[in-house]
Protein backbone atom coordinates (compact mmCIF):
# COMPACT_ATOMS: atom_id res chain seq x y z
CA UNK A 1 0.00 0.00 0.00
CA UNK A 2 2.66 2.90 0.79
CA UNK A 3 4.19 2.82 -2.70
CA UNK A 4 0.52 4.14 -3.79
CA UNK A 5 0.24 6.47 -0.47
CA UNK A 6 4.09 7.75 -1.71
CA UNK A 7 2.79 8.33 -5.29
CA UNK A 8 -0.49 10.15 -4.18
CA UNK A 9 2.10 12.92 -1.90
CA UNK A 10 3.92 13.25 -4.56
CA UNK A 11 1.27 14.06 -7.13
CA UNK A 12 -0.16 16.71 -4.29
CA UNK A 13 3.70 18.26 -3.99
CA UNK A 14 3.78 18.57 -7.86
CA UNK A 15 0.58 20.22 -8.07
CA UNK A 16 0.75 22.58 -5.13
CA UNK A 17 1.21 26.00 -5.37
CA UNK A 18 3.15 27.40 -8.61
CA UNK A 19 4.06 25.59 -11.65
CA UNK A 20 7.38 24.25 -11.32
CA UNK A 21 10.08 26.77 -13.26
CA UNK A 22 11.17 25.31 -16.72
CA UNK A 23 14.62 23.33 -16.79
CA UNK A 24 17.12 25.18 -17.88
CA UNK A 25 20.12 22.51 -18.33
CA UNK A 26 18.38 18.90 -18.37
CA UNK A 27 21.53 17.29 -18.09
CA UNK A 28 22.96 18.99 -14.75
CA UNK A 29 19.02 18.58 -13.26
CA UNK A 30 19.08 14.83 -14.30
CA UNK A 31 22.65 14.87 -12.36
CA UNK A 32 21.26 16.51 -9.40
CA UNK A 33 17.81 14.32 -9.21
CA UNK A 34 19.79 11.14 -9.23
CA UNK A 35 21.91 12.04 -6.29
CA UNK A 36 19.21 11.94 -4.27
CA UNK A 37 18.32 8.78 -4.87
CA UNK A 38 19.04 7.20 -1.59
CA UNK A 39 19.77 10.42 0.76
CA UNK A 40 16.54 12.29 0.08
CA UNK A 41 14.19 9.73 -1.40
CA UNK A 42 10.80 11.55 -1.49
CA UNK A 43 12.25 14.96 -3.14
CA UNK A 44 14.00 12.41 -5.45
CA UNK A 45 11.08 11.02 -6.18
CA UNK A 46 9.05 14.22 -6.19
CA UNK A 47 11.56 16.06 -8.54
CA UNK A 48 11.42 12.95 -10.76
CA UNK A 49 7.90 13.03 -11.69
CA UNK A 50 8.02 16.74 -12.19
CA UNK A 51 10.74 16.13 -14.57
CA UNK A 52 8.65 13.90 -16.82
CA UNK A 53 7.11 17.37 -17.90
CA UNK A 54 10.55 18.31 -19.97
CA UNK A 55 10.65 15.13 -21.69
CA UNK A 56 9.71 16.99 -25.44
CA UNK A 57 12.61 19.32 -25.12
CA UNK A 58 15.27 16.63 -23.71
CA UNK A 59 17.78 15.21 -25.91
CA UNK A 60 18.17 11.41 -26.68
CA UNK A 61 20.65 10.67 -24.12
CA UNK A 62 19.09 12.89 -21.49
CA UNK A 63 16.14 10.71 -22.11
CA UNK A 64 17.56 7.52 -21.94
CA UNK A 65 18.88 8.71 -18.15
CA UNK A 66 15.49 9.24 -17.43
CA UNK A 67 14.14 6.01 -18.15
CA UNK A 68 17.46 4.62 -16.25
CA UNK A 69 16.44 6.57 -13.11
CA UNK A 70 12.69 5.33 -13.71
CA UNK A 71 13.64 1.76 -13.98
CA UNK A 72 15.83 2.39 -10.55
CA UNK A 73 12.66 4.15 -8.66
CA UNK A 74 10.65 0.92 -10.34
CA UNK A 75 13.02 -1.19 -8.59
CA UNK A 76 13.03 0.57 -5.61
CA UNK A 77 9.54 0.23 -5.13
CA UNK A 78 9.40 -3.84 -5.74
CA UNK A 79 8.26 -3.63 -9.40
CA UNK A 80 11.09 -5.91 -11.05
CA UNK A 81 9.17 -6.32 -13.77
CA UNK A 82 8.78 -2.95 -15.03
CA UNK A 83 12.05 -2.57 -13.81
CA UNK A 84 14.23 -5.20 -15.77
CA UNK A 85 12.03 -4.04 -19.01
CA UNK A 86 13.53 -0.39 -18.71
CA UNK A 87 17.43 -1.80 -18.06
CA UNK A 88 17.38 -3.91 -20.88
CA UNK A 89 16.42 -1.46 -23.70
CA UNK A 90 18.94 1.43 -22.00
CA UNK A 91 21.46 -1.79 -21.96
CA UNK A 92 20.93 -2.61 -25.72
CA UNK A 93 19.50 0.74 -26.82
CA UNK A 94 21.28 4.01 -25.58
CA UNK A 95 24.92 3.87 -26.96
CA UNK A 96 25.82 5.09 -23.69
CA UNK A 97 28.90 2.73 -21.69
CA UNK A 98 28.75 4.59 -18.48
CA UNK A 99 25.19 4.42 -18.68
CA UNK A 100 24.54 0.93 -19.74
CA UNK A 101 27.39 -0.24 -17.04
CA UNK A 102 24.75 1.44 -14.35
CA UNK A 103 21.74 -0.29 -15.68
CA UNK A 104 23.73 -3.30 -15.79
CA UNK A 105 24.73 -3.26 -12.20
CA UNK A 106 21.13 -2.67 -11.43
CA UNK A 107 19.95 -5.59 -13.69
CA UNK A 108 22.12 -7.92 -11.50
CA UNK A 109 21.06 -6.52 -8.10
CA UNK A 110 17.52 -7.11 -9.75
CA UNK A 111 17.90 -10.52 -10.78
CA UNK A 112 19.08 -11.46 -7.19
CA UNK A 113 15.85 -9.59 -5.90
CA UNK A 114 13.88 -11.80 -8.09
CA UNK A 115 15.54 -15.11 -6.97
CA UNK A 116 17.13 -15.23 -10.96
CA UNK A 117 20.33 -16.77 -9.25
CA UNK A 118 21.82 -18.57 -12.04
CA UNK A 119 21.38 -15.65 -14.41
CA UNK A 120 22.31 -12.93 -12.13
CA UNK A 121 25.25 -14.97 -11.48
CA UNK A 122 26.10 -15.23 -15.08
CA UNK A 123 25.69 -12.02 -15.77
CA UNK A 124 27.87 -11.23 -12.51
CA UNK A 125 30.71 -13.22 -14.34
CA UNK A 126 30.37 -11.17 -17.35
CA UNK A 127 30.02 -8.04 -15.66
CA UNK A 128 33.22 -9.27 -13.91
CA UNK A 129 35.24 -9.50 -17.20
CA UNK A 130 34.80 -6.22 -18.39
CA UNK A 131 35.29 -4.40 -15.37
CA UNK A 132 39.08 -3.22 -16.39
CA UNK A 133 37.67 -1.23 -19.13
CA UNK A 134 34.71 0.57 -17.45
CA UNK A 135 36.33 3.86 -16.58
CA UNK A 136 33.81 6.29 -15.74
CA UNK A 137 34.39 6.61 -11.35
CA UNK A 138 30.56 6.52 -10.73
CA UNK A 139 29.67 3.63 -13.26
CA UNK A 140 32.76 1.78 -11.87
CA UNK A 141 31.80 2.57 -8.19
CA UNK A 142 28.07 1.35 -8.77
CA UNK A 143 29.23 -2.08 -10.57
CA UNK A 144 31.73 -2.49 -7.56
CA UNK A 145 28.72 -2.17 -5.54
CA UNK A 146 26.54 -4.95 -6.81
CA UNK A 147 29.19 -6.99 -7.50
CA UNK A 148 30.13 -7.41 -3.68
CA UNK A 149 26.44 -7.26 -2.90
CA UNK A 150 25.87 -10.43 -5.14
CA UNK A 151 29.07 -12.58 -3.74
CA UNK A 152 27.59 -11.79 -0.48
CA UNK A 153 24.18 -13.61 -1.23
CA UNK A 154 26.32 -16.51 -2.25
CA UNK A 155 28.50 -16.59 1.16
CA UNK A 156 31.70 -15.44 -0.83
CA UNK A 157 32.42 -13.45 2.23
CA UNK A 158 36.21 -12.37 1.34
CA UNK A 159 35.29 -11.37 -2.51
CA UNK A 160 32.55 -9.52 -1.29
CA UNK A 161 34.64 -7.35 1.09
CA UNK A 162 37.47 -7.01 -1.68
CA UNK A 163 34.90 -5.25 -4.08
CA UNK A 164 33.82 -3.29 -1.54
CA UNK A 165 37.17 -2.41 -0.40
CA UNK A 166 37.75 -1.48 -4.24
CA UNK A 167 35.05 0.85 -4.39
CA UNK A 168 37.01 3.30 -1.78
CA UNK A 169 39.20 4.08 -4.66
CA UNK A 170 36.58 5.30 -7.22
CA UNK A 171 34.27 7.42 -4.62
CA UNK A 172 32.66 9.95 -7.22
CA UNK A 173 33.74 13.60 -6.25
CA UNK A 174 29.99 14.03 -4.54
CA UNK A 175 30.18 10.54 -3.01
CA UNK A 176 30.99 9.54 0.29
CA UNK A 177 32.79 5.77 2.14
CA UNK A 178 29.01 5.56 3.24
CA UNK A 179 28.27 2.56 0.58
CA UNK A 180 31.51 0.74 0.88
CA UNK A 181 31.71 0.76 4.25
CA UNK A 182 28.01 -0.47 5.03
CA UNK A 183 29.35 -3.47 2.24
CA UNK A 184 31.94 -4.64 4.09
CA UNK A 185 29.63 -4.80 7.13
CA UNK A 186 26.72 -6.68 5.35
CA UNK A 187 29.45 -9.16 4.11
CA UNK A 188 31.22 -9.67 7.75
CA UNK A 189 27.52 -10.00 8.77
CA UNK A 190 26.78 -12.48 6.47
CA UNK A 191 29.52 -14.43 7.62
CA UNK A 192 29.35 -14.67 11.53
CA UNK A 193 32.61 -12.43 11.81
CA UNK A 194 30.28 -9.52 13.14
CA UNK A 195 29.51 -8.66 17.07
CA UNK A 196 28.48 -5.69 18.85
CA UNK A 197 32.21 -4.33 19.54
CA UNK A 198 33.53 -4.66 16.00
CA UNK A 199 34.99 -1.01 15.23
CA UNK A 200 33.89 -1.48 11.01
CA UNK A 201 30.31 -1.59 12.12
CA UNK A 202 30.06 1.55 14.01
CA UNK A 203 32.64 3.38 11.90
CA UNK A 204 29.98 2.53 9.27
CA UNK A 205 27.44 4.07 11.18
CA UNK A 206 29.23 7.20 12.07
CA UNK A 207 29.73 7.43 8.07
CA UNK A 208 26.68 6.82 6.66
CA UNK A 209 25.17 9.16 9.31
CA UNK A 210 27.42 12.35 7.99
CA UNK A 211 26.74 11.46 4.36
CA UNK A 212 22.99 11.62 5.26
CA UNK A 213 22.23 8.52 3.88
CA UNK A 214 19.18 7.68 6.20
CA UNK A 215 18.38 4.34 4.47
CA UNK A 216 21.88 2.64 4.86
CA UNK A 217 22.05 4.00 7.90
CA UNK A 218 19.06 2.08 9.33
CA UNK A 219 19.96 -1.06 7.63
CA UNK A 220 23.16 -0.91 9.35
CA UNK A 221 21.76 -0.03 12.92
CA UNK A 222 19.33 -2.88 12.51
CA UNK A 223 22.46 -5.53 11.86
CA UNK A 224 23.69 -3.99 15.19
CA UNK A 225 20.11 -4.94 16.92
CA UNK A 226 20.51 -8.39 15.81
CA UNK A 227 22.99 -8.54 17.24
CA UNK A 228 22.30 -7.50 20.28
CA UNK A 229 19.45 -10.29 20.35
CA UNK A 230 22.00 -12.73 19.24
CA UNK A 231 24.10 -11.83 22.47
CA UNK A 232 21.22 -12.10 24.69
CA UNK A 233 21.28 -7.85 25.18
CA UNK A 234 17.27 -7.91 24.32
CA UNK A 235 17.09 -4.61 26.44
CA UNK A 236 19.73 -2.35 24.20
CA UNK A 237 18.16 -4.32 21.02
CA UNK A 238 15.26 -2.57 22.13
CA UNK A 239 16.54 0.54 23.23
CA UNK A 240 17.93 0.46 19.64
CA UNK A 241 14.57 0.07 17.75
CA UNK A 242 12.62 2.57 19.98
CA UNK A 243 15.29 5.45 18.94
CA UNK A 244 15.15 4.81 15.26
CA UNK A 245 11.18 3.81 14.96
CA UNK A 246 10.13 6.96 14.10
CA UNK A 247 12.96 7.31 11.09
CA UNK A 248 12.42 4.27 9.66
CA UNK A 249 8.86 4.74 9.18
CA UNK A 250 9.36 8.11 7.31
CA UNK A 251 11.42 6.29 5.05
CA UNK A 252 8.50 4.08 4.46
CA UNK A 253 11.07 1.31 3.22
CA UNK A 254 8.89 -2.01 3.35
CA UNK A 255 11.74 -4.79 4.14
CA UNK A 256 13.10 -2.04 7.03
CA UNK A 257 9.50 -1.37 8.13
CA UNK A 258 9.18 -5.59 8.49
CA UNK A 259 12.83 -6.16 9.96
CA UNK A 260 12.14 -3.83 12.93
CA UNK A 261 8.79 -4.93 13.87
CA UNK A 262 9.94 -8.75 13.93
CA UNK A 263 13.21 -7.76 15.75
CA UNK A 264 10.91 -6.06 18.38
CA UNK A 265 8.53 -8.89 18.50
CA UNK A 266 11.73 -10.71 19.48
CA UNK A 267 12.99 -8.36 22.07
CA UNK A 268 9.74 -8.47 24.26
CA UNK A 269 9.87 -12.16 23.75
CA UNK A 270 13.10 -12.50 25.21
CA UNK A 271 12.34 -9.70 27.88
CA UNK A 272 9.11 -11.84 28.85
CA UNK A 273 6.80 -9.62 27.76
CA UNK A 274 4.74 -12.25 25.73
CA UNK A 275 1.59 -9.63 25.71
CA UNK A 276 3.73 -7.24 23.60
CA UNK A 277 5.57 -9.70 21.86
CA UNK A 278 2.69 -11.44 20.40
CA UNK A 279 1.29 -8.21 19.42
CA UNK A 280 4.15 -7.03 17.36
CA UNK A 281 4.45 -10.44 15.88
CA UNK A 282 1.13 -10.25 14.69
CA UNK A 283 1.93 -6.85 13.02
CA UNK A 284 4.89 -8.05 11.51
CA UNK A 285 3.27 -11.23 9.78
CA UNK A 286 0.30 -8.52 8.63
CA UNK A 287 3.05 -6.64 6.57
CA UNK A 288 3.80 -9.59 4.85
CA UNK A 289 2.92 -10.21 1.38
CA UNK A 290 1.13 -13.67 -0.29
CA UNK A 291 4.27 -16.00 -0.73
CA UNK A 292 6.63 -14.45 0.91
CA UNK A 293 9.60 -16.22 2.61
CA UNK A 294 11.81 -14.22 4.05
CA UNK A 295 13.99 -14.65 7.79
CA UNK A 296 12.00 -11.78 9.51
CA UNK A 297 8.52 -13.61 8.55
CA UNK A 298 10.36 -16.60 10.35
CA UNK A 299 11.09 -14.96 13.09
CA UNK A 300 7.72 -13.29 14.01
CA UNK A 301 6.06 -16.75 13.64
CA UNK A 302 8.40 -18.23 16.22
CA UNK A 303 7.52 -15.96 18.16
CA UNK A 304 3.84 -16.27 17.82
CA UNK A 305 4.40 -20.34 18.31
CA UNK A 306 6.44 -19.45 21.38
CA UNK A 307 3.99 -17.24 23.17
CA UNK A 308 0.93 -19.50 22.09
CA UNK A 309 3.52 -22.42 23.55
CA UNK A 310 3.73 -20.71 26.56
CA UNK A 311 0.37 -19.87 27.36
CA UNK A 312 -0.98 -23.61 26.93
CA UNK A 313 -2.77 -22.63 23.66
CA UNK A 314 -2.21 -25.99 21.67
CA UNK A 315 -3.87 -25.84 18.54
CA UNK A 316 -2.60 -21.98 17.50
CA UNK A 317 0.89 -22.81 18.61
CA UNK A 318 1.05 -25.72 16.27
CA UNK A 319 -0.90 -23.50 13.63
CA UNK A 320 2.27 -20.86 14.21
CA UNK A 321 4.73 -23.88 14.56
CA UNK A 322 3.99 -25.17 11.28
CA UNK A 323 4.03 -21.10 9.07
CA UNK A 324 7.42 -21.51 11.25
CA UNK A 325 8.73 -24.45 10.24
CA UNK A 326 8.03 -23.36 6.05
CA UNK A 327 9.57 -19.98 6.61
CA UNK A 328 12.56 -21.31 8.07
CA UNK A 329 12.71 -24.21 5.44
CA UNK A 330 11.82 -21.73 2.37
CA UNK A 331 14.54 -19.40 3.66
CA UNK A 332 17.24 -22.04 4.04
CA UNK A 333 16.49 -23.82 0.78
CA UNK A 334 16.61 -19.80 -0.84
CA UNK A 335 19.96 -19.53 0.81
CA UNK A 336 21.14 -22.61 -0.68
CA UNK A 337 19.88 -22.04 -4.21
CA UNK A 338 22.04 -18.80 -3.87
CA UNK A 339 25.30 -21.09 -3.41
CA UNK A 340 24.21 -23.55 -5.61
CA UNK A 341 23.61 -21.52 -8.89
CA UNK A 342 26.56 -19.80 -7.76
CA UNK A 343 28.79 -22.95 -7.98
CA UNK A 344 26.31 -24.14 -10.92
CA UNK A 345 27.95 -20.92 -12.59
CA UNK A 346 31.54 -21.18 -11.46
CA UNK A 347 31.67 -24.98 -12.72
CA UNK A 348 29.88 -24.11 -16.15
CA UNK A 349 33.18 -21.13 -16.54
CA UNK A 350 35.55 -23.72 -14.96
CA UNK A 351 34.08 -26.18 -17.91
CA UNK A 352 34.54 -23.66 -20.76
CA UNK A 353 38.16 -22.73 -19.52
CA UNK A 354 39.18 -26.29 -19.61
CA UNK A 355 37.75 -26.96 -23.23
CA UNK A 356 39.37 -24.01 -24.40
CA UNK A 357 42.45 -25.13 -22.81
CA UNK A 358 42.05 -28.28 -24.39
CA UNK A 359 41.35 -26.84 -28.13
CA UNK A 360 44.33 -24.64 -27.18
CA UNK A 361 46.48 -27.61 -27.09
CA UNK A 362 45.16 -29.71 -30.36
CA UNK A 363 45.47 -26.87 -32.08
CA UNK A 364 49.36 -26.44 -31.24
CA UNK A 365 49.62 -30.45 -31.84
CA UNK A 366 48.22 -30.12 -35.56
CA UNK A 367 50.74 -26.78 -36.30
CA UNK A 368 53.49 -29.40 -34.84
CA UNK A 369 52.10 -31.93 -37.24
CA UNK A 370 51.97 -29.81 -40.22
CA UNK A 371 55.74 -28.66 -39.65
CA UNK A 372 56.79 -32.10 -38.74
CA UNK A 373 54.81 -33.73 -42.06
CA UNK A 374 58.16 -33.80 -44.02
CA UNK A 375 60.55 -35.16 -41.60
CA UNK A 376 62.32 -38.27 -41.15
CA UNK A 377 60.85 -41.48 -38.79
CA UNK A 378 62.79 -40.49 -36.03
CA UNK A 379 60.58 -37.19 -36.59
CA UNK A 380 57.54 -39.22 -36.74
CA UNK A 381 58.33 -40.80 -33.60
CA UNK A 382 57.98 -37.68 -31.66
CA UNK A 383 54.89 -36.59 -33.28
CA UNK A 384 53.22 -40.05 -32.12
CA UNK A 385 54.75 -39.06 -28.65
CA UNK A 386 53.40 -35.83 -28.53
CA UNK A 387 49.89 -37.09 -29.87
CA UNK A 388 49.91 -39.94 -27.01
CA UNK A 389 50.43 -37.07 -24.15
CA UNK A 390 47.71 -34.90 -26.10
CA UNK A 391 45.63 -38.12 -24.95
CA UNK A 392 46.64 -38.76 -22.43
CA UNK A 393 45.73 -35.18 -20.93
CA UNK A 394 42.20 -35.15 -22.58
CA UNK A 395 42.15 -38.57 -20.55
CA UNK A 396 43.10 -36.52 -17.62
CA UNK A 397 40.98 -33.94 -18.45
CA UNK A 398 37.84 -36.08 -18.82
CA UNK A 399 38.65 -37.74 -15.36
CA UNK A 400 39.04 -34.53 -13.51
CA UNK A 401 35.86 -32.89 -15.10
CA UNK A 402 33.96 -36.07 -14.70
CA UNK A 403 35.30 -36.13 -10.58
CA UNK A 404 33.81 -32.67 -10.28
CA UNK A 405 30.66 -33.67 -11.73
CA UNK A 406 30.38 -36.11 -9.06
CA UNK A 407 31.48 -34.39 -6.35
CA UNK A 408 29.04 -31.67 -7.03
CA UNK A 409 26.71 -33.83 -7.14
CA UNK A 410 27.10 -35.09 -3.73
CA UNK A 411 26.92 -31.92 -2.57
CA UNK A 412 23.70 -31.44 -3.91
CA UNK A 413 22.08 -34.36 -2.17
CA UNK A 414 23.81 -34.46 0.92
CA UNK A 415 23.58 -32.51 3.85
CA UNK A 416 27.22 -31.06 4.72
CA UNK A 417 27.72 -31.08 8.08
CA UNK A 418 26.18 -34.91 8.52
CA UNK A 419 26.53 -36.50 5.44
CA UNK A 420 23.12 -38.00 5.17
CA UNK A 421 20.66 -36.95 2.38
CA UNK A 422 19.68 -32.92 2.65
CA UNK A 423 16.18 -31.54 3.00
CA UNK A 424 15.26 -31.90 -0.84
CA UNK A 425 16.46 -35.23 -1.74
CA UNK A 426 15.01 -36.55 0.97
CA UNK A 427 11.37 -35.79 0.35
CA UNK A 428 12.27 -36.98 -3.57
CA UNK A 429 13.65 -40.39 -2.46
CA UNK A 430 11.02 -40.93 0.30
CA UNK A 431 8.02 -39.81 -2.43
CA UNK A 432 9.89 -42.34 -4.58
CA UNK A 433 10.21 -45.27 -2.09
CA UNK A 434 6.05 -44.77 -1.05
CA UNK A 435 5.42 -45.13 -4.69
CA UNK A 436 6.98 -48.23 -4.54
CA UNK A 437 5.89 -49.13 -1.44
CA UNK A 438 2.13 -49.07 -2.29
CA UNK A 439 2.92 -50.69 -6.06
CA UNK A 440 3.90 -53.75 -3.78
CA UNK A 441 1.12 -53.39 -1.06
CA UNK A 442 4.25 -53.19 1.49
CA UNK A 443 3.65 -50.80 4.51
CA UNK A 444 6.18 -48.34 5.66
CA UNK A 445 7.18 -46.17 8.83
CA UNK A 446 8.36 -42.37 8.87
CA UNK A 447 9.52 -41.18 12.09
CA UNK A 448 10.47 -37.35 12.37
CA UNK A 449 13.24 -36.84 14.91
CA UNK A 450 14.11 -33.81 16.98
CA UNK A 451 16.79 -33.39 19.40
CA UNK A 452 15.63 -31.70 22.74
CA UNK A 453 16.60 -28.53 24.20
CA UNK A 454 19.35 -28.45 21.33
CA UNK A 455 19.55 -24.46 21.40
CA UNK A 456 20.43 -24.29 24.89
CA UNK A 457 23.58 -26.80 23.38
CA UNK A 458 24.97 -24.18 21.41
CA UNK A 459 23.78 -21.16 24.15
CA UNK A 460 25.89 -22.94 26.25
CA UNK A 461 28.79 -24.58 24.58
CA UNK A 462 29.25 -22.81 21.26
CA UNK A 463 27.56 -23.78 18.10
CA UNK A 464 31.39 -25.82 17.38
CA UNK A 465 29.57 -28.53 19.82
CA UNK A 466 26.10 -28.12 18.57
CA UNK A 467 27.43 -29.59 15.35
CA UNK A 468 29.56 -32.25 17.21
CA UNK A 469 26.60 -33.14 18.68
CA UNK A 470 24.18 -33.54 15.72
CA UNK A 471 26.93 -36.03 14.15
CA UNK A 472 27.02 -37.85 17.17
CA UNK A 473 23.46 -37.88 17.32
CA UNK A 474 23.32 -38.91 13.44
CA UNK A 475 26.02 -41.76 13.76
CA UNK A 476 23.77 -43.50 16.54
CA UNK A 477 20.76 -43.69 14.45
CA UNK A 478 22.42 -44.89 11.49
CA UNK A 479 23.78 -47.86 14.18
CA UNK A 480 20.09 -48.91 14.55
CA UNK A 481 19.12 -48.06 10.43
CA UNK A 482 18.64 -51.16 8.23
CA UNK A 483 20.58 -50.60 4.35
CA UNK A 484 17.27 -49.97 2.90
CA UNK A 485 16.39 -47.32 5.25
CA UNK A 486 16.26 -43.41 4.14
CA UNK A 487 17.65 -41.11 6.75
CA UNK A 488 17.69 -37.01 5.89
CA UNK A 489 18.36 -33.58 7.50
CA UNK A 490 15.12 -31.66 7.83
CA UNK A 491 16.72 -28.84 8.95
CA UNK A 492 18.56 -27.78 11.92
CA UNK A 493 18.31 -30.45 14.61
CA UNK A 494 15.32 -32.17 12.93
CA UNK A 495 15.56 -35.81 11.05
CA UNK A 496 13.44 -37.79 8.79
CA UNK A 497 13.52 -41.22 8.70
CA UNK A 498 11.62 -43.91 6.42
CA UNK A 499 11.59 -47.43 7.74
CA UNK A 500 10.81 -49.39 4.22
CA UNK A 501 8.64 -52.83 4.79
CA UNK A 502 8.15 -51.89 8.58
CA UNK A 503 5.47 -53.11 10.46
CA UNK A 504 3.64 -50.81 12.87
CA UNK A 505 5.25 -53.16 16.23
CA UNK A 506 9.20 -52.83 14.20
CA UNK A 507 8.88 -48.73 13.75
CA UNK A 508 7.79 -48.47 17.38
CA UNK A 509 10.66 -51.22 18.51
CA UNK A 510 13.13 -49.28 16.35
CA UNK A 511 12.58 -45.85 17.08
CA UNK A 512 13.19 -46.71 20.94
CA UNK A 513 15.99 -47.87 20.13
CA UNK A 514 17.38 -45.14 18.33
CA UNK A 515 15.43 -42.92 21.48
CA UNK A 516 17.15 -44.93 24.64
CA UNK A 517 21.02 -45.51 22.71
CA UNK A 518 20.87 -41.24 22.40
CA UNK A 519 19.44 -40.32 25.84
CA UNK A 520 22.15 -42.89 27.27
CA UNK A 521 25.58 -41.84 24.93
CA UNK A 522 26.59 -38.74 26.42
CA UNK A 523 29.59 -36.46 24.65
CA UNK A 524 32.69 -35.26 26.83
CA UNK A 525 33.40 -32.15 26.80
CA UNK A 526 36.67 -31.00 28.39
CA UNK A 527 36.25 -34.03 31.33
CA UNK A 528 32.74 -33.50 31.79
CA UNK A 529 29.89 -35.30 29.95
CA UNK A 530 27.06 -33.77 27.86
CA UNK A 531 23.60 -35.26 27.75
CA UNK A 532 20.74 -34.85 24.90
CA UNK A 533 17.72 -37.24 24.65
CA UNK A 534 15.42 -36.92 21.35
CA UNK A 535 11.83 -36.86 20.84
CA UNK A 536 10.05 -38.75 18.25
CA UNK A 537 7.06 -38.62 16.44
CA UNK A 538 6.09 -41.75 14.13
CA UNK A 539 2.96 -42.08 11.14
CA UNK A 540 2.54 -45.65 9.53
CA UNK A 541 1.14 -46.37 5.83
CA UNK A 542 -1.03 -48.41 7.52
CA UNK A 543 -3.28 -45.56 9.07
CA UNK A 544 -2.13 -42.99 7.22
CA UNK A 545 -1.50 -43.91 3.37
CA UNK A 546 1.11 -43.74 0.99
CA UNK A 547 0.97 -40.13 0.24
CA UNK A 548 4.16 -38.00 1.97
CA UNK A 549 2.54 -35.00 2.90
CA UNK A 550 0.11 -36.99 4.74
CA UNK A 551 2.82 -38.91 6.40
CA UNK A 552 4.71 -35.88 7.16
CA UNK A 553 1.90 -33.82 8.28
CA UNK A 554 0.82 -37.13 11.40
CA UNK A 555 4.77 -37.27 11.99
CA UNK A 556 4.96 -34.03 13.09
CA UNK A 557 1.91 -34.31 14.55
CA UNK A 558 3.29 -37.07 17.10
CA UNK A 559 6.21 -35.03 17.67
CA UNK A 560 4.34 -32.17 18.99
CA UNK A 561 2.92 -34.32 21.00
CA UNK A 562 6.03 -35.60 22.26
CA UNK A 563 7.23 -32.33 22.91
CA UNK A 564 4.82 -31.03 24.47
CA UNK A 565 4.06 -34.10 27.27
CA UNK A 566 7.80 -34.10 28.48
CA UNK A 567 10.35 -34.79 25.87
CA UNK A 568 12.41 -37.77 25.62
CA UNK A 569 9.82 -40.22 23.93
CA UNK A 570 8.36 -41.88 21.06
CA UNK A 571 4.71 -40.81 20.20
CA UNK A 572 2.90 -43.22 16.81
CA UNK A 573 -0.32 -42.22 15.44
CA UNK A 574 -3.09 -44.68 16.24
CA UNK A 575 -5.40 -44.35 13.17
CA UNK A 576 -8.34 -42.26 13.37
CA UNK A 577 -6.32 -39.13 13.19
CA UNK A 578 -5.00 -39.74 17.35
CA UNK A 579 -1.83 -40.70 18.87
CA UNK A 580 -0.57 -43.17 21.14
CA UNK A 581 2.82 -43.29 22.79
CA UNK A 582 4.82 -45.85 22.66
Amino acid sequence: MWPAMAAMAWCALAHAGNPPTPVTDPKQALDRIERLRTTDHPRFAQMLAEFHREVPRLSASEQWHLRYLDAWEASYEGYAASAESQLREVIGRSGDAALSTKASALLLSNLGFSRRYEEAYRLANQLTAALPAVKDPQARFILLENLSQMLNYAGQTDLAVNYARMMESVVPPDGSLCRPRYLQVAALYNGKRLTTASAELQQAIDTCTAAGEPIITHALELALDSLYLDQEQPGKALALLDRIAPAIEASRYYLHMLSAQAKRAMAYAKLGRDAEARTAALAAVAMGHPGDINEWLKDAYEVLYQVEKKQGHAAAALDYHEHYAAQDKGYLNDVGARTLAYRTVQQQVLTRQMEAEELGRQNAVLRMHQALAGKTVETGRLYIALLLMALASIALWLFRLKRSQLRFKRLSHYDGLTGIYNHQHFIGEAERTLRLSEKHARHACLASIDLDHFKQVNDTHGHVMGDTVLKHAVGICQQHLRPADLFGRLGGEEFGILLRECSRDQGLEIADRIRVAIETAPIEKDGRDIWISASVGLAFTDTCGYGLQRLCKEADAALYRAKRTGRNRVIADAGNGSLAEA
